[in-house]
């Protein structure tokens, strides 16, 4: 983005038109370029006589600042002088005040002292004692990441983005909008997605219509445009609030593109509320996969694309996720709506407490978990048990009350998986040819052969190797089965012992 004071467009008919430069202005991109690398190892002074000059050769002084602060961020700036300049000043004010300086001989002689003190020379103290201001320092190094035709895109680019920070909405198609809807969830920005008569158009509420504007939000909402431009193609319709006046600006692909270069612009996914959620969400060990950004969902007009969605993983089933923050009432309005739009999908709402929509949403047939600050798991955890237990005891019902597996020896869980159930569906099952020790079935001729095989006084680590070759790792329950217990000896090992009744 550029400085608001260096937006260049046009108000003709009561529109806005940014100025954008095209093919001609590769000259001047060109010239400014070369007055950056013209003043290396020169001082920022007389870089910016350099450029002060260009402007005022240029027809648009306004076109040469733009170029010259995308070039500024590419450059580094450094302090050089003989002596720190903070302890040069300190010296020499020393000085100064135990002479009472007055003339410039008197001048000379504080600067005699304080090289004293600093061991330098007067020159090097008097050279140093300002050299850290910003006019004095050096250009060290300008490293540029355009060439003057990648320059003139990234200034339109820029330009763009400046006008956008003053829009109350944007409504964009594209023909990658998968990307364009996962970019606006990215940055966090408020939008809608509505069917128009050709297609799907993305709607984003700009930062100028919050409740109370912030730097941060108009930012990320600037930064949307390089995902926009990024796409084949696209058309951009903005309303603009021009000092309390309303604009239009339409923005195409014809009009804006990214350079050839990958700067890294985007906010990350894992600051926000929806990341930290789905980082703890990730890390239990639940019946649920958490899925990033499904398949939008109906809403009347328009289109609802929820934050996550659940999937269970014994059936076909899917509940989706919302999640209500940093929103205006207007904007809860609307999604509310929405909300009640949407028809024959379960969804969960995260509610931010100091939104007051929990029961809002409760009313339209979805369930509202609140929170504040971050998303519990715990509760989430809860509301999604509620179907879990359905979904359990409609698949224990469809299987028989009596189930007999063909291996000797399987566990809960893989007998869960054979039947593409959960493990709770199984758990009150019957196993006529089987005996459960622990979480696994053991036929009892196993448990026979393994009787035979396993004798009072053997070593813990032995009865373990002799339990694995039937596949039976939960050690302490197949040993109690035997009808033995382990006789602890430290944290080395133990032994078998004959359990006592």
């Amino acid at each position: 983005m550029l400085t608001k004071d260096l937006l260049r467009v046009s108000r003709a008919g009561g529109g806005f038109y940014p100025r954008f430069a095209d093919d001609s202005r590769r000259a001047l991109a060109a010239r400014v370029l070369g007055v950056y690398q013209g003043h290396v190892d020169h001082a920022r002074a007389e870089l910016d006589d350099a450029l002060e000059s260009l402007e005022r050769e240029a027809d648009d002084f306004k076109l040469v600042r733009g170029f010259a602060k995308l070039l500024k961020r590419e450059a580094r700036f450094e302090t050089r002088s003989p002596v720190d300049p903070r302890r040069a000043r300190e010296a020499a004010f020393a000085a100064g005040d135990a002479l009472g300086v007055v003339t410039a001989d008197e001048r000379e002689q504080a600067l005699e002292r304080a090289g004293e003190r600093l061991d330098a020379a007067p020159d090097a103290v008097a050279e140093s004692l300002y050299a850290d201001i910003d006019d004095r320092q050096v250009l060290a190094e300008v490293d540029p990441r355009w060439d003057p035709d990648e320059l003139v895109v990234q200034y339109n680019l820029s330009l763009a983005q400046t006008a956008l920070f003053d829009a109350t909405e944007v409504r964009v198609r594209s023909s990658d909008p998968k990307a364009l809807v996962s970019a606006v969830k990215r940055l966090r920005l408020m939008y809608e997605v509505r069917k128009t008569a050709t297609g799907r158009e993305v709607v984003v509420t700009g930062p100028t219509a919050l409740f109370r504007a912030t730097r941060r939000y108009g930012t990320r909402f600037a930064r949307l445009l390089r995902t926009v431009a990024k796409a084949e193609e696209w058309h951009l319709k903005a309303t603009i609030d021009d000092r309390g006046t309303e604009r239009a600006m339409t923005l195409t692909d014809a009009d804006v593109s990214v350079p050839g270069v990958e700067p890294v612009t985007e906010v990350s996914y894992d600051s926000g509320v929806e990341a930290d959620f789905a980082t703890r969400f990730g890390s239990l060990d639940l019946d649920w996969g958490l899925v990033r950004e499904p398949e939008p969902l109906e809403a009347g007009a328009s289109v609802a694309i929820p934050d996550f969605a659940f999937e269970y993983r014994h059936a076909d089933f899917r509940v989706f996720f919302e999640i209500m923050g940093f929103w205006t009432p207007d904007y809860v309005e609307k999604k509310l709506g929405q909300l009640e739009a949407i028809d024959d999908v379960e969804l969960l709402v995260a509610v931010d407490e100091s939104l007051g929509a929990g029961e809002a949403v409760e009313a339209r047939d979805h369930r509202a978990v609140p929170y504040s600050g971050t998303v519990r798991v715990k509760d989430v955890r809860d509301a999604l048990r509620r179907y879990e237990d359905d979904l359990v005891a409609e698949s224990a019902a469809a299987l028989s009350d009596e189930l007999v597996p063909d291996a000797d020896v399987v566990t809960l869980e893989s007998l869960a998986d054979e039947y593409g159930v959960s493990e709770d569906a199984v758990e009150g099952k019957s196993f006529p040819e089987h005996e459960r020790v622990g979480r696994t079935l053991v036929r009892p001729a196993v448990l026979d052969e393994l009787g035979e095989r396993i004798e009072v006084g053997m070593a813990l680590a032995d009865a373990e190797a002799e339990l694995d070759e039937y596949g039976i790792d939960d050690a302490s329950a197949a040993l109690s089965a035997l009808g033995y217990r382990v006789e602890w000896e430290g944290l080395s090992g133990g032994t078998v012992r004959e359990r006592e009744e």
